[in-house]
């Protein structure tokens, strides 16, 4: 898909893009990576305690397919809004990759909303599905909007069961980790992603992604952030941010980078350099 371009002298100039109609990817940058090179690190992620855990491309396409099996089974389909609150948890790649390859829509969102915000953002994108965190306010902050989200259907939390919500991490491992692509699953110009800006007056503005937009952080990842294959790269962003799409997903994983996702609880500069 990506092809880096050079003139007579051999300098480089820069890099066209040969994407196909139906660019998706969860099957055509993760699922490849993970039939090629199976073992190959995708993602290192260290717990608060620093406890890590290694996940490799195979993990990633086998937790990922578990994952659209469980979102189906909860009535989730393509074209579809689900929420994402889940901070740095590993459960976020999780989920992204699983809703790209149902063709449903992702919305991530930090997990420092408030009432309105929830509400707001809920009502706006007419999000159907939202899986948070159990971890610091978010929960309640929801359970306190719910009555105000029309449309919202399904309620799912990782970290701890929680009463009326669905144990995400219990259900997923019962599922299967096979999942087929569709036919017809995408074209480029499917919308699969929003995030909401924080715009300088009034409410966030939500904007809106295509298929397309993974390709274009090739660029960023490899010249401006040096990643390399083989690599591995720290974003510090949590995920409700747009900032860890750029740095924790898309790019690096194109590039073929691993990346490391440290899930503190408390930014400590000391802590994060050692």
């Amino acid at each position: 898909y990506i092809e880096s371009t050079y003139d007579e002298n051999g300098i480089f100039n820069g890099i066209s893009f040969k994407d196909a109609d139906t660019f998706n990817f969860a099957f055509d940058c993760v699922d490849a990576i993970a039939d090629k090179d199976p073992d190959k690190l995708a993602m290192m992620w260290v717990a608060n305690d620093k406890t890590d855990i290694r996940f490799t491309f195979s993990d990633m396409k086998k937790y990922s397919a578990k994952t659209a099996n469980y979102f189906e089974s909860l009535g989730i389909k393509k074209g579809d809004t689900v929420m994402l609150v889940l901070k740095r948890h590993y459960e976020f790649w999780f989920a992204m990759l699983a809703l790209h390859k149902i063709g449903a829509i992702t919305l991530p969102a930090t997990n420092q909303l408030m009432k309105k915000d929830i509400v707001y953002r809920v009502q706006s994108a007419g999000v159907k599905a939202l899986i948070g965190t159990s971890y610091g306010k978010f929960a309640s902050h929801m359970e306190e909007a719910e009555p105000e989200c029309d449309g919202l259907k399904v309620k799912m939390i990782t970290g701890g069961a929680r009463e009326g919500w669905v144990d995400f991490d219990a259900e997923l491992a019962e599922q299967s980790d096979v999942w087929e692509r569709p036919e017809n699953l995408n074209t480029n110009d499917d919308i699969t992603m929003m995030y909401f800006t924080s715009g300088t007056s009034g409410y966030p503005k939500m904007a809106t992604h295509d298929y397309r937009y993974p390709l274009g952080h090739i660029q960023t990842a490899v010249y401006w952030q040096g990643c390399v294959d083989g690599g591995i790269h720290l974003t510090i962003s949590e995920t409700g941010w747009m900032k860890a799409i750029w740095g924790k997903l898309y790019g690096q994983w194109l590039a073929g980078s691993a990346v490391l996702a440290y899930d503190f609880d408390r930014f400590v500069p000391a802590d994060m350099l050692r």
